[in-house]
């Protein structure tokens, strides 16, 4: 696991040659998620594990790319590059996080701190076993399967069954919104975007994703670096809930999760308490940022 880099709470000076070689290997590390999507965009091939995190949490290439420091650091030196960072200042060979918030930056920064320490605090509540996938499809007409290029792995007959034999207990909205009319009922919660302060736990592999979500939309006081090992998180999380769903993913490489048995059951929770436990790691960098940039 990568040791994660604390976070500067108090202002700190980076000469040019302590900054370069951070910003060259931050390039270097993204670039083995970075390139291969971009080729396969050029090429207009789509891919059912890896395009959710680009899709849905919408951070392009460049902007994952895209080195600086974070909140409280000072850096000299050639730094003309970071006077075209969005929230950076740079004067006199001088570049740093603009300290001013703009008008209800704020209260965004606040809310997100306060997501993040809500989720964290709650035990996590494991056992869901990525049903979340399946309520997606439960029931829909083959036309309208979220990865109509994916096949079943048990067909339209057999995920049903898997769906109605299992308690939903999805407590993630984002996910929840996308179940099926027939699926929707049968969720055990009704989370909702204004609830989300009192649904989200860390057992959820989805709000451990969103941890990178909330990395990205917190740049540039977010580091660079603690913004890619959110995403790298992510990425692993993203190709559990994906082995764990109905989908047949062997032609991509993936082997099967499979939750309907004992044996796929014991596989998911074992991994689902791990990205709980790195996930909290995680929340708890951001949560630290959000309360310098806050009390600042």
């Amino acid at each position: 696991m990568r040791v994660p880099t604390p976070e500067p709470s108090v202002l700190i000076e980076w000469s040019e040659a302590e900054w370069r070689p951070r910003a060259n290997r931050h390039e270097h590390r993204v670039a083995e998620w970075t390139e291969p999507h971009l080729r396969r965009r050029s090429r207009g091939e789509r891919h059912p594990v890896e395009d959710f995190l680009w899709d849905y949490y919408s951070c392009p290439p460049k902007a994952l790319r895209t080195w600086q420091p974070g909140w409280g650091v000072v850096l000299t030196g050639d730094v003309s590059d970071f006077a075209r960072l969005r929230g950076f200042t740079a004067a006199d060979g001088r570049a740093m996080v603009d300290a001013a918030l703009p008008d209800g930056r704020g209260d965004r920064v606040r809310w997100i701190r306060d997501l993040l320490q809500a989720t964290r605090d709650r035990p996590a509540r494991l056992g869901c076993f990525g049903l979340h996938e399946w309520a997606m499809v439960y029931r829909s007409p083959s036309d309208q399967v979220r990865h109509a290029q994916v096949p079943l792995r048990l067909g339209p007959d057999g995920t049903n069954a898997v769906v109605e034999a299992h308690r939903i207990t999805c407590s993630h909205y984002d996910a929840y919104r996308f179940f099926t009319p027939e699926a929707t009922g049968l969720n055990t919660l009704r989370p909702g975007l204004e609830t989300r302060l009192l649904n989200e736990q860390p057992g959820c592999l989805h709000a451990g994703m969103d941890v990178y979500k909330w990395a990205h939309k917190l740049a540039p006081f977010t580091s660079a670096e603690l913004v890619a090992d959110c995403f790298a998180l992510a990425r692993e999380i993203r190709v559990l809930d994906m082995r764990a769903s109905p989908y047949d993913l062997t032609a991509w490489g993936y082997s099967p999760v499979a939750i309907e048995t004992p044996s796929g059951k014991a596989e998911y929770l074992d991994a689902q308490q791990d990205f709980s436990i790195r996930a909290n790691t995680l929340r708890d960098r951001i949560i630290a940022v959000c309360d310098a940039v806050l009390s600042a």
